[in-house]
């Protein structure tokens, strides 16, 4: 089986936020797709606080790999945010930051050397992935795979195998290692154990928060971008949502750096979450096998 390749699929995404500032408080969000190649999305972001007379400003500003971070700074009270897209990803020549999503390579290729700074930044152990403790466990289950195209592949399909997709099963402040000695947990544990193994193994990897039409429990998703053959390529090791249906908003080496909504400054407590994502005609196969690489838009 092949990935549906359509350039251009129109999606259809949204997110419905509550909050509770209990003190006076600055939030940074990470719900906006990332920033596209060209003009292909429209977009509606309202934030309003108290009873929904007073609209609180937000500022926006970019993060990395093309991210986008909305600050939101509000008294003590409830705060509301409703986002709403359509976006339709376009189609990039580039290997890193301009890759492509959903068809193949065109023009002149404008990949990165396989030591510039967001390659190597992937290899390196993180907060919630610390691949210097699983060298030896990596290599035990997987050394067969090294210096083969189907590491990255190999290391995602183990933890789809090994860990129970459990809701609910992790917190916060879980790290790869704690996935592994539990042997479950959500997206968020299955991408940093997956990161984990593949930079254990020396494969680059790295996080990506993404909007995911087709998701069993729709909600913001987590997936794994690997570097190989002068590439990312994108793996779910959950293998709930097809990839070329995805959205990429934040990437970056795990969930500090993915995370949806972060407390900059203050207390504040997610009261709600409600997440939408669809795609225009039917949801796209996939086989969670084939190479595919994730646009931007």
């Amino acid at each position: 089986m092949t990935i549906d390749h359509r350039p251009g699929i129109r999606r259809d995404v949204e997110c419905a936020l509550v909050f509770n500032f209990l003190v006076p408080s600055v939030v940074a969000l990470q719900i906006a797709p990332a920033a596209p190649t060209d003009a292909s999305r429209s977009e509606q972001l309202m934030v309003i606080r108290g009873d929904g007379s007073e609209q609180v400003p937000v500022v926006e500003t970019a993060g990395p790999h093309r991210g986008r971070v909305h600050i939101i700074e509000a008294p003590a009270g409830p705060v509301t945010l409703s986002y709403r897209a359509v976006t339709s990803p376009s189609v990039d020549s580039a290997g890193s930051d301009a890759s492509i999503s959903g068809a193949p390579m065109t023009g002149q290729s404008t990949e990165p050397s396989p030591y510039a700074d967001e390659v190597l930044t992937a290899l390196r152990q993180s907060r919630y992935c610390p691949s210097d403790l699983l060298v030896s466990f990596a290599m035990a289950e997987l050394g067969a795979w090294v210096g083969t195209e189907r590491i990255a592949a190999a290391a995602s399909s183990w933890v789809f195998e090994r860990i129970a997709y459990v809701s609910g099963s992790s917190g916060p402040t879980d790290t790869a290692v704690d996935t592994l000695l539990s042997g479950r947990g959500v997206c968020r544990d299955f991408a940093h154990l997956t990161a984990t193994l593949c930079r254990a193994l020396g494969v680059p990897a790295r996080l990506v928060s993404v909007y995911a039409p087709g998701l069993v429990q729709m909600d913001f998703h987590v997936v794994v971008e690997a570097w190989r053959a002068g590439r990312w390529h994108v793996l779910d090791p959950t293998r709930l949502a097809p990839r070329s249906s995805l959205v990429r908003i934040a990437t970056g080496r795990d969930a500090a750096d993915t995370s949806f909504a972060a407390t900059i400054r203050g207390d504040v407590e997610m009261v709600s979450t409600e997440v939408s994502a669809v795609v225009d005609g039917d949801l796209p196969a996939d086989d969670h096998e084939s190479v595919f690489m994730l646009g931007y838009g």
